[in-house]
Order: structure tokens, then C-alpha cells, then sequence
């Protein structure tokens, strides 16, 4: 075949696989959705926080099949599902509920670069909901549960030579017929509770190393000493072999360290900069496991000097600190939801648009409500400049929920086995964000959802990581215990309650809606705390809102997040309509009065 005729048939088969696939449903959709191309999904670099130069991303059409639970691997698949957008969702082409009864099984082919011959492969999945089995060339090779994490396997011992490698996933996901984790994910979506998502929703990928591999860093940083120390977790080390760390200002070389793998580096920094909202400086690093005199693996990775910390004021008011300076944080509550993508958005510019316009807004905070976001996502804040509050995904039941004064009822009787699922899957989202800078404040409980043994599981985060703020209980079931007390008061703020001991903020406030016409994922029933007809409307009763909220700063109030970023399924009370096609605000004036408010801390 001469280039030109291999040219047509490339041309024809990539026309062949458009042709297959195609975004389902009539719902709205983001302007990225048209940019969505099969033969080029998500393809940026999964983990900007620890890069390698060499990978594969393995995002694309896939073969897939729902098929009753308990079945073995599908003869032949339903047709073909566009990796990573969950099954339910538009994106993938399939837009099906998959539910408890139900497996979602997963095939596809592909092959091992020529130049990694000698070299072990991993296979990393960035985040797959809720129960996954993994199979390479018919052998299972792993599983994992968990919807909001990454995990991978070495798959070096079951690669078939010369040959394509057959790669089946298998998942079961209970939405909310289980305990576990799953934020606002339902069977039947209505009000604040939203579509299920089931499957992969995060990028699929193979990177090739050594047997020999830094597979993990922890970065801390301590702006009162002037060092960061990092830790890197290494496969198969042998004594004697080294972690060296260099890091960089601008391109510049500013330190070097040496140490035995299993200590961190701790590494001094004279005069460094620090990061804030304001200025988001980040140092990068280059990091090198040697063995032997001979470097076997190398990653890039990047850290931030600064500090989250609280102290009371000359007023008796206990403040958060960012770099030991009195902060007000103010940001919305954002879900992290598309109309075309549920948990995954389109593409990665679509991923950063929501932050750059948080910004936009004034605001210098994230509130990231029940869901965890792919690692980018972190970056682009950790890079744009803004601070985040990370919640747990919420699971199992809703207990009673009182929230005017301290809990005085029966917390909920979580079974041994969902007790269980909820530490495991906190730990490991701790975890994995541990080294994100933006990352100030983690929020295990949100209105009473799923919470239980509160004293203990706040008292086991703080112990965990004591480098951040817990935020014990945003909005109700209040105890003594943790960092924060959290209000939730709608639409107005309100110091209802206030804890001399502890911050006290407003964890979530505003709810006002405005339904846009041609931008409603429903026609009717949407839902807002107050609605109004305009814009103009809309944003006079903001600005109101704000003013309550910047007298209470002087009286007590720390933060503030406001409910939301963008609508989402029915909800409309968002910045923004869900296909983030209108600012239903003056962003202008929400700027301005924002800006007030954070300074009202310091005027």
C-alpha cells in the first residue's frame, strides 16, 4: 500500500469510528462537548504532580456490554462506549442506567510501545465507580473498590509478546442501594440528588519503568523553618540506593539534596516565596531514584511554600491564618458536574473554565462539595491560585440532622462493613491529594450525611494529617471537636451559633435561583432556595446577601461558601446555567462586593 492509499484508509477508519459514535440524549450541552474526539480523548498527562516522559493513554472507544450480575465475561458486547465518560452519561455514547442488578463489562486491545522492551508496565486508572476487577489477556490482575482514587498494576508478567494485549474491566456500582461513597449520585435524580455514575470516569493509561520505580512523593511544607521536605515511596529499593532532589525557581537550579530512599528530603529554602490565591508561586522539581551510581528513574513534580493554619484575634475570634497572616475565604460550593460528562468533563479546558472563573468572581476558595476531582484539576488550582475545601463523598443513610445547636441525638448506626468502606476510601483520598498545596481544609461530614463516630473520625483526620484544617461537620451534627464550626444557613447569613474555641464559618449560604430557557437540563420542576426573573434581580439579592455577610465578618464569621458555581440537572441556583453558557450574574459587581468582603477582615 503506497502513503496516499494508507492515508485514505486511516482517514476512512477514523470516519468509521465517528460514525459509531456519538454523543446520546437531547439534554444541554457545554460548547466543549463538540470538541470531544474519540481518537483524542483527554489526552493530557494524568498526573502533572508526578510526570514521567513516556506513557500511553489508552482513552478511546472501547467495546462494552450491561449484563445481569454475577455473569461471566460477555460472548458478544452491546456496541461501544467512549472511554472515560461514565455509561449514564451523553458522552459516552451509551447514556444507560446500569444499577445494583448489574455489571458493566468493558474490552479493549492495545499494544506495548517497540522502545519498552525490558521494561516493567504499569496500568493506571485514574478513577473507576465503585467495584472494579481487572483482566489482562484473561487473568485477572487486580481490583479495587472505591470511586473517587487512582490505582494501578503491574501488568509486566502477563504481556503477551509481539501481540496486541486484551484488557477486560468489569464493574459493579450499587448507587445508592449501598453504603458506600458516592456524593450526590441517586436512582432516581431529583431536587439536589443527581444522575448515578457507573464505570470509568477517569483517564485510563500505561506508562513504562523500571523494576525499580518511585511510586509515590509526599511534599510538606513548613514556611517556619523555611523547608520542604519530600518523601518518595519506591518499588523494589535495595540498600543503599538514593532519592536526589533538585529544585527549581524559573528554570534556575536553587537546591540539591541527597538521601537514602526511605528518609524524606528535607530541604532549606533561604527567603523562599510563598503561595497564595494572590500569588500562586510554585517551585518545580526533578527527582531521582539512583542505584548503583545510575539513575533508574526520574519524575517531574512541583510543590508550594505555604501554610493553613488558625489563631484567635486581638478580638477573642479564632481565625483562619493562610502564611501566618489573618485570611477571610470566601468561594462557592462547586459540584463538579457536567450536562454532557456527569463526574467528567469534556475536556481538560472545560476542567480549568470553572476555577478561571471562580477567579473571575473575586472569590479565593473552592468549596469541593462530595466529590473528588481527576488530579488536573487540582494542579490548574494549585496553578491558577486557589484555595480548596475538600469534602468526602457522602454514602449510606441520613440520620437525623439538627443543626440550630449542638448534637444532642443518636448518631447513625453504620454497619461494621460500611464503617469500614468509608475509613479505607478517606484514607486513601487523603492520601492521594496529600501533596496538592491548594488543598487547605478536609471536610469528612456534610449535613449529617452518612456521618457517625464524628469524634473519633475527625480526631483519626487530624491525626492523619495534621497539616491541614478539619472541618468536622459542614452544616449540622455539631461537636467540640476538629477545627471548624460549620453553619449552613439559606438564602441569608446568619451567626446563629458560634464556638469561641474553634473558626466558626458559613459553610454554605445563597441558593438563588434564576431558570433559564434553553439552558434547563429540565424544562420544569427546577429548584432553587429563593428564584428570581433576571439578572439584575439576581444580583442585587447577592449583593444584599453579601452585605449581611461582611458585618458578621467583624462578629465572627472566618469564610464563607456560597451555593454554586453553576446549576446542575435541577438545580438552578448556580453563577453560571449547567452548560456554562450564560453568567447569570454581573460577575463586575459579584467581584467587587467580594473583594469587600475578604478585606473587611483586615479593614
Amino acid at each position: 500500500m503506497n502513503k496516499k492509499t494508507t492515508v485514505l484508509v486511516a482517514l476512512f477508519l477514523s470516519c468509521l469510528v465517528h460514525a459509531q459514535w456519538k454523543p446520546q440524549g437531547d439534554k444541554i450541552k457545554t460548547k466543549w462537548a463538540a470538541q470531544v474526539d474519540p481518537n483524542k480523548t483527554l489526552p493530557e498527562y494524568p498526573r502533572p504532580i508526578m510526570e514521567r516522559s513516556q506513557w500511553k493513554n489508552l482513552n478511546g472507544l472501547w467495546n462494552y456490554s450491561i449484563q445481569e450480575f454475577g455473569k461471566t465475561a460477555p460472548s458478544k458486547y452491546d456496541g461501544q462506549i467512549l472511554v472515560p465518560f461514565a455509561a449514564e452519561s451523553s458522552l459516552s455514547g451509551v447514556m444507560k442506567e446500569v444499577g445494583a442488578k448489574n455489571e458493566l463489562w468493558y474490552e479493549t486491545n492495545f499494544s506495548i510501545e517497540s522502545n519498552w522492551n525490558g521494561k516493567n508496565i504499569l496500568l493506571h486508572f485514574g478513577a473507576v465507580d465503585w467495584k472494579t476487577e481487572v483482566f489482562i489477556n484473561d487473568i485477572k490482575v487486580g481490583s479495587h473498590t472505591g470511586g473517587y482514587t487512582p490505582f494501578s498494576f503491574d501488568i509486566t508478567p502477563f504481556i503477551q509478546k509481539g501481540k496486541a494485549q486484551k484488557l477486560v474491566v468489569k464493574v459493579w456500582d450499587p448507587s445508592n442501594d449501598g453504603p458506600q461513597p458516592r456524593g450526590k449520585q441517586v436512582k432516581n435524580p431529583e431536587g439536589i440528588w443527581y444522575t448515578p455514575v457507573t464505570g470509568i470516569w477517569q483517564t485510563v493509561w500505561i506508562e513504562p519503568v523500571n523494576t525499580k520505580n518511585i511510586s509515590e512523593l509526599k511534599t510538606t511544607p513548613n514556611i517556619d523553618q523555611n523547608t520542604i521536605s519530600i518523601k518518595a515511596d519506591v518499588n523494589g529499593a535495595e540498600k543503599g540506593d538514593l532519592i536526589e532532589i533538585s529544585v527549581f525557581d524559573g528554570g534556575k537550579e536553587i537546591a540539591k539534596e541527597k538521601a537514602i530512599v526511605g528518609e524524606s528530603n528535607d530541604i532549606v529554602l533561604n527567603s523562599p516565596k510563598l503561595w497564595s490565591p494572590e500569588s500562586p508561586f510554585l517551585y518545580q522539581t526533578k527527582i531521582r531514584l539512583i542505584s548503583k551510581n545510575k539513575v533508574v528513574d526520574e519524575v517531574k513534580s512541583y510543590f508550594a511554600m505555604r501554610k493553613i493554619s488558625s489563631k484567635r484575634d486581638e478580638n477573642g475570634i479564632m481565625r483562619m491564618q493562610l502564611n501566618n497572616k489573618d485570611y477571610f475565604q470566601l468561594g462557592p460550593l462547586d459540584q463538579g458536574w457536567w450536562p454532557e460528562g456527569l463526574y467528567t468533563a469534556p475536556t481538560d479546558e472545560a476542567l480549568k473554565y470553572d476555577i478561571i472563573k471562580t477567579k473571575e468572581l473575586g472569590f479565593n476558595m473552592i468549596r469541593k462539595h462530595v466529590k473528588v476531582e481527576p488530579e488536573r484539576w487540582y494542579t490548574h488550582c494549585d496553578q491558577l491560585g486557589i484555595l480548596v475545601w475538600q469534602d468526602m463523598p457522602s454514602g449510606d443513610e441520613q440520620p437525623i440532622w439538627q443543626d440550630k445547636k449542638y448534637f444532642e441525638g443518636t448518631e447513625l448506626q453504620r454497619t461494621p462493613k460500611s464503617q469500614e468502606i468509608y475509613k479505607k476510601e478517606w484514607k486513601e483520598i487523603m492520601d492521594h491529594l496529600y501533596s496538592y498545596p491548594s488543598i487547605v481544609v478536609w471536610v469528612p461530614f456534610n449535613e449529617a450525611w452518612g456521618q457517625f463516630k464524628t469524634v473519633e473520625i475527625t480526631e483519626w483526620t487530624k491525626n492523619h494529617d495534621p497539616s491541614r484544617l478539619i472541618n468536622s461537620s459542614s452544616g449540622g451534627n455539631h461537636f467540640q471537636t476538629g477545627d471548624i464550626l460549620d453553619l449552613h444557613k439559606y438564602p441569608a447569613p446568619e451567626l446563629y451559633l458560634y464556638d469561641a474555641r474553634r473558626v466558626t464559618v458559613l459553610g454554605e449560604y445563597g441558593g438563588i435561583g434564576l431558570p433559564l430557557e434553553g439552558h434547563l437540563w429540565r424544562a420544569n420542576d427546577n429548584w432553587g432556595y429563593v428564584k428570581f426573573k433576571n439578572e439584575a434581580e439576581v444580583t442585587a439579592e447577592y449583593v444584599k446577601y453579601a452585605q449581611i455577610l461582611k458585618s458578621l465578618v467583624k462578629t465572627g464569621f472566618s469564610a464563607a461558601v456560597y451555593t454554586q458555581t453553576t446549576d446542575v440537572e435541577g438545580e438552578v441556583n448556580g453563577f453560571m446555567t449547567y452548560d456554562r453558557k450564560v453568567d447569570k450574574m454581573d460577575f463586575k459587581a459579584v467581584n467587587q462586593i467580594n473583594t469587600e468582603v475578604i478585606n473587611a477582615l483586615n479593614h
